[in-house]
């Protein structure tokens, strides 16, 4: 079963929760071992001082990481997250986010991976996760 660009839009716009959407995630691009999602920026996910909030950026990760685990198994089957954690290495301000959320490890119960997020201007790495997932 293929699973590209369409159905992970489909799978993003129907299969997670309403907050989730509100972050406006879009996907950018699908590959055989991952996904590319845009976070836009939005001054609604920003602490003060105007810089997007870790919160939203580990939502938006976890997100992605769902993503790219169902195009690496050709579909979406139920998961949970074991563990993410997350470094930050620069502050977002009034630039969209690129998510590349690539898998490290599928198996047939645990999913390992990581995601680079990415200012869209410049490419520059702000944060780093790694995660680790469930498959039920």
């Amino acid at each position: 079963m293929s699973f590209g660009a369409p159905e992970a839009t489909a799978l993003l716009a129907d299969s997670f929760a309403p907050w989730v959407q509100e972050l406006g995630l879009r996907v950018e691009r699908v590959e055989p071992n991952g996904v590319v999602l845009r976070l836009p920026f939005d001054a609604r996910l920003c602490r003060i001082g105007g810089t997007v909030s870790g919160q939203a950026l580990m939502a938006a990760a976890d997100t992605a990481m769902v993503l790219a685990i169902s195009v690496a198994n050709g579909g979406f089957r139920p998961m949970t997250t074991v563990g993410q954690s997350m470094s930050f290495q620069k502050p977002i301000a009034g630039t969209d986010v690129l998510l590349d959320a690539r898998i490290q490890r599928l198996g047939r119960t645990m999913a390992f991976g990581e995601v680079h997020c990415r200012l869209a201007g410049d490419g520059a790495l702000a944060a780093h996760a790694t995660s680790t997932y469930a498959l039920l």
